[in-house]
């Protein structure tokens, strides 16, 4: 096998500086002249010189690399890239990086001082993240100048940064009123915790439903402990005859549970997600669920990222629209249980 030809190599052919030779792969030739630059460029091609992707990245002004950095939480028990919502984000988004010529770097991390070794490393134009806190970004802005736009984050100090928020408030208000007008009275919520955007879908779920009929069961992170709480709230859940919870992982889960307890969806009982994971609304009965537009937040995100790059003017936030998707797990309410089930 041939051994692969090195920017040494070729300096020492040619009897020039390896960092005249780098110049010219570089295209950094204002202080090398033409024959120089044709005598390195004829070895090249007679060698067939391949050079190293990330070294001619990482020598660009713009690398054309956007990082995208999506928080390692343990509640994803080590298969973060799994996840529905978070596969079908890389999904658009790679999509629409492509589209622009550029390339798309994948990051798991668990906090802002990875983000920040690792952007830097590699010279990136810009970044997108999710999952992280608000510390994260003040640490972040105080340590690198890169654009970043978040999706779903709570950031008071907008310098340098886009927020993409979808209206939260407005499917969990659209769930509660669905589920309302199929007669439902005994209503769950399903969160394991009642901040940030979790919070925004349960107010609108309350809010949409009928007065007083919608509860709340926090559960943990964890698979294990989760339905070890479920079998201690079957009570509940039996009790219950739809249950909307924050995130379609959730109420996939939840439908797994109850199969195990002989409780049919939407007979027994009706379900309801969010996000509109694809993966999901082919599990049978069809997942009933808010839809929020992937393609649409990939496409804004990628353009905000230019902008702020650009140095132009770009609003701090975006909030974009959601829909309800109606299928088979959540049906009509019968009246004899929606007035006399018992736990």
């Amino acid at each position: 096998m041939q051994e692969r030809v090195r920017i040494c190599d070729i300096a020492e052919e040619l009897g020039l500086s390896t960092a005249t030779v780098s110049n010219v792969i570089h295209g950094k030739t204002n202080k090398v002249s033409d024959e120089t630059v044709q005598r390195v460029t004829a070895l090249l091609e007679e060698r067939q010189y391949i050079p190293s992707m990330a070294g001619i990245l990482l020598a660009r002004n713009s690398s054309g690399i956007i990082g995208v950095f999506v928080n390692d939480h343990p509640k994803y028990a080590g298969h973060t890239l799994r996840d529905g919502f978070i596969a079908s984000a890389l999904d658009a988004l790679s999509t629409e990086i492509e589209r622009g010529g550029q390339f798309m770097l994948v990051k798991k991390a668990r906090c802002a001082g990875d983000v920040v070794r690792f952007a830097s490393m590699w010279n990136m134009d810009g970044l997108v993240m999710t999952g992280f806190c608000e510390q994260d970004y003040t640490d972040l802005r105080r340590h690198i100048r890169i654009p970043i736009v978040v999706y779903d984050g709570l950031c008071r100090d907008p310098e340098r940064l886009v927020n993409l928020s979808i209206d939260n408030y407005d499917g969990g208000y659209q769930m509660g009123r669905h589920l309302s007008g199929l007669g439902h009275r005994k209503l769950l919520c399903v969160s394991d915790n009642e901040t940030g955007v979790d919070r925004e879908r349960i107010e609108g779920f309350r809010r949409g439903a009928a007065p007083g009929t919608a509860g709340l069961l926090l559960v943990p992170m964890q698979q294990e402990a989760r339905w070890t709480y479920y079998r201690q709230q079957l009570a509940r859940l039996r009790e219950a005859t739809a249950v909307f919870a924050v995130s379609d992982f959730y109420a996939l889960d939840l439908m797994c549970f109850l199969a195990e307890q002989g409780l049919r969806v939407p007979d027994d009982i009706s379900v309801a997600g969010f996000d509109d994971t694809p993966m999901y609304g082919l599990v049978r009965p069809a997942l009933t669920t808010v839809r929020q537009d992937a393609a649409l937040r990939a496409k804004l995100a990628i353009g905000k990222l230019r902008e702020l790059r650009a140095g132009k003017p770009v609003p701090p936030e975006l909030t974009l629209p959601v829909s309800l998707v109606v299928r088979g797990s959540t049906g009509p309410c019968r009246p004899s249980d929606c007035t006399n089930r018992q736990p």
